[in-house]
């Protein structure tokens, strides 16, 4: 019956004149996913709405999925569309579809018309009243409730009539993309593929860095974050992924620091490693998924001392989140499953019995220049030998 969607948007609708730009950055995303669906497809704009119209046959979940996918969209509407027509008609099409779409008529409901088109000769009011006696008249079981009914059928006159009564939740947010660029340190864990999704939801475009410590961490341990990645692409789009051996750069470090202070030095030079892919790739910061007190090296003095080795300013999207409500997003997500698959990241294989969880940013560099003769070497060679995947939903 469907084959028109209308796209709303809500936080894109309060930008001010260069809304446009917003909106064309939406309309890019969603040609994005409707590429991958089965069926073409054309958009159309016009002021505050948004068309995917169906060129043919398609699959009416699959469509809906992916648009389900795609952030900067509040909610998808599948709508019949028609040429503007005398109100005589108009109730006949009306009727028709509320047949075909409510098989069960004992439901409540309201008419929520509005005429944008001044020229129709029935304003708002007077169409409300009068579809919704049509509707009685054709369904005696039916019931008016203004206030809190099951069903809201909604005309909109336009350049066509719009007839539609579901909404469809989308993802709400911005389109990707038009907040800039960040890299993410992505693990195999639970909240990193969260906080990557966080901000892409407002509008970052993400690429990732994942260090991988071989023999100590498997290839299954690196697959496990290519999956993650593609989870968290279904909503981001391709994610340029960089993959790090850091195997020797924890050794030295092992060797050559005290052990309580290994998870620190280590994630500082994580730091380093991912800022300077950052900044050779136009990203503009960085984020990770560290969230307050949730393990040693995420205490308010170890984030201080991890954050001292940036320039580019390091975003924490889950920074006061309980655990509870970071599971919560990554079951929503997809990624909870993949996350838990049991194959340890080089963060978790090369922690100290007891870290310090109070670090003095004075005595962790004392202990940095222990690494002075290999450790510019070391990273340079990380960064040289890394390997670049480009990672998409499959």
């Amino acid at each position: 019956m469907f084959s028109s969607f209308l796209i709303k948007y809500a936080e894109i609708g309060i930008k001010g004149k260069n809304r446009y730009l917003f909106e064309d950055a939406l309309v890019r995303q969603i040609k994005y996913a409707t590429k991958k669906c089965s069926g073409e497809f054309t958009l159309s704009k016009t002021p505050g709405r948004i068309f995917v119209d169906a060129d043919g046959d398609f699959d009416y979940d699959e469509i809906i999925e992916k648009l389900s996918h795609v952030f900067g969209i509040w909610g998808i509407c599948p709508v019949v569309r028609l040429d503007v027509i005398e109100p005589e008609a108009l109730y006949k099409e009306i009727i028709t579809f509320f047949d075909k779409v409510y098989p069960d008529k004992n439901k409540t409901f309201k008419v929520a018309a509005r005429r944008a088109n001044k020229s129709y000769p029935l304003d708002s009011m007077e169409l409300n009243k009068k579809i919704g006696e049509e509707l009685l008249n054709a369904f005696p079981e039916l019931k008016v409730d203004i206030h809190d009914p099951e069903i809201t059928l909604t005309v909109e006159i336009r350049d066509r009539i719009y007839i539609y009564s579901e909404i469809i939740p989308g993802p709400g947010g911005m389109p990707v993309g038009t907040n800039g660029k960040g890299m993410l340190l992505l693990s195999g864990g639970i909240d990193s593929p969260v906080a990557g999704w966080m901000v892409a939801k407002r509008g970052l475009k993400i690429d990732a860095v994942y260090f991988h410590a071989p023999p100590y961490t498997s290839e299954r341990a690196k697959q496990k974050v290519v999956d993650l990645a593609k989870k968290v692409s279904a909503y981001t789009g391709p994610i340029y992924l960089h993959v790090i051996n850091f195997t020797d750069i924890q050794l030295y470090i092992y060797e050559k620091c005290p052990h309580d202070e290994l998870t620190i030095i280590m994630r500082r030079y994580m730091m380093r490693i991912a800022e300077e892919i950052a900044k050779e790739t136009e990203c503009q910061c960085l984020i990770t998924g560290e969230s307050i007190g949730q393990v040693a090296s995420q205490t308010t003095q170890s984030l201080a001392v991890t954050n001292e080795v940036c320039e580019l300013p390091v975003f924490r999207p889950l920074i006061a989140f309980d655990k509870e409500d970071i599971v919560t997003i990554s079951k929503k997500i997809d990624t909870y499953e993949t996350s838990i698959l049991p194959f340890e990241d080089c963060c978790t294989i090369f922690v100290a019995k007891h870290p310090v969880t109070k670090p003095n940013l004075g005595i962790i560099k004392k202990h940095e220049t222990n690494l002075e003769e290999k450790i510019d070497e070391m990273v340079k060679t990380a960064l040289d030998t890394r390997e670049t995947i480009i990672v998409t939903e499959e």
